[in-house]
């Protein structure tokens, strides 16, 4: 979805301790549930101490999932953190202010097998129409934090600090920098946006420090309150009128209609797999909204893959003032393809695939779990871009198998093992 002039890019789609332990930064830092800096993409990943699997389209997300499951967190966890983490250095397709949807397998608490589900948290329309450039209603923290109180195991403000923290202090990576110069003159007529996103007249490179204070400040509220610190109360009044002044038309009454949904994925057998997957649209000739992805594995086969979206590149290009949140854009005709796929033979994990690259995300998931479970090595058309866990001896059990690829074309990480 790059238009031919990235000045006119928004302006083209303008009308178009578990729960009640409520940690506090320096005591989760303390315990090691989240130490050290964010790690420049440029030095090697620190060496996995358990089992397990993280992959995101952003290294510093990736990083952020595979320290969870060194903490002992579950897939469910890891994923968590890693959505927060991916709407920090890669608000173009990732943020607070969009969502999207995630294909789960966890094991019950005692280890029994249980059935692939579905979480959807699409950043939908608002009930009422108009604004000067309509936005979505946000519902990243919402679903995250569904995934995370169903299925985790740590208590939920550990999922958060890493995005906190990289929000204090992330690295502009080659993923947010490619994005960037798409529409980098659009999205700096926004004085917030540029005051961010902005370095001597131009955009920031590749490798410059990102550094995104109101945006910590909002992640902090999240880690200390709940989701309820971002839905209601004062903080949901004070993101509504920001929201608002930057031309996005919500309401108190869209942010407590907007829900996640739990629900049953689209099924089929594939190479003497059994296959659940995201349900996709079909898909149409139009421009479809550009999306990230990532996913986490742990030691027990719990599998967790997502896909989510701004619904647009950057969103409404607006950041509703004092908050750090990147508006997404009011969904059109055109509907995000979220593409994500789990396979398993009997009740062990076999592989699992996520697909973007607008219309093309379905065919590249789909070829890349196809190339997981056969063994080929078909490419992955342009413009889709896929990135794979694989276990073909299973999991449990067959960890010396497993191996993680990111497409190297969307500049993600892979980092994991036995």
């Amino acid at each position: 979805m790059h238009p031919r002039n990235p000045g006119d890019f928004f302006t083209l789609h303008k009308p178009l301790c578990r729960a009640a332990a409520l940690l506090t930064l320096p005591l989760l830092t303390a315990c090691g549930l989240f130490g050290g800096g964010s790690a420049p993409t440029s030095q090697p990943a620190p060496t996995p101490s358990v089992f397990g699997y993280a992959v995101a389209d952003e290294p510093q997300a990736a990083l952020a999932a595979r320290h969870i499951l060194n903490l002992g967190g579950n897939a469910a966890d890891a994923a968590a953190a890693e959505g927060f983490a991916l709407a920090v250095p890669l608000p173009s397709r990732a943020g607070l202010g969009g969502g999207g949807a995630c294909i789960i397998k966890m094991p019950a608490a005692d280890g029994t097998p249980q059935p692939a589900v579905t979480l959807s948290f699409a950043p939908g329309a608002p009930a009422a129409a108009g604004g000067a450039r309509p936005a979505a209603v946000p519902s990243l923290a919402r679903g995250l934090l569904a995934l995370q109180a169903r299925y985790g195991t740590l208590p939920y403000p550990a999922v958060i600090v890493p995005a906190e923290r990289l929000a204090a202090n992330a690295t502009v990576s080659p993923a947010l920098a490619a994005d960037l110069q798409i529409v980098g003159p659009a999205l700096l007529a926004d004085p917030a946006a540029a005051a961010i996103f902005g370095a001597n007249g131009g955009v920031l490179p590749s490798g410059a420090a990102l550094s995104q204070p109101d945006l910590a400040t909002t992640l902090e509220i999240i880690r200390a309150q709940g989701v309820q610190g971002f839905y209601a109360g004062d903080f949901a009044s004070q993101f509504l009128a920001a929201a608002n002044q930057a031309g996005g038309n919500l309401s108190a009454r869209d942010f407590s209609t907007a829900l996640p949904a739990f629900g049953t994925p689209a099924t089929s057998t594939q190479a003497g797999a059994d296959i659940a997957a995201l349900p996709t649209p079909a898909t149409t000739a139009q421009s479809l909204p550009a999306s990230a992805a990532f996913m986490a594995l742990d030691k027990n086969g719990g599998i967790v893959a997502c896909d989510v979206t701004m619904n647009n590149l950057f969103g409404t290009g607006r950041i509703a003032p004092g908050t750090g949140v990147l508006l997404a854009a009011s969904p059109r005709a055109a509907t995000p393809i979220l593409a994500a796929a789990i396979a398993t033979s009997g009740d062990k994990f076999r592989a699992a695939v996520t697909g973007t690259g607008q219309a093309a995300a379905g065919i590249a998931a789909s070829t890349a779990l196809n190339n997981a479970l056969t063994n080929a090595n078909a490419p992955i058309p342009e413009p889709g871009r896929a990135n794979t866990i694989s276990c073909p001896a299973g999991i449990p059990g067959g960890e010396n198998s497993c191996t993680a690829t990111a497409d190297p074309r969307a500049n993600g990480l892979a980092i994991g093992g036995p």
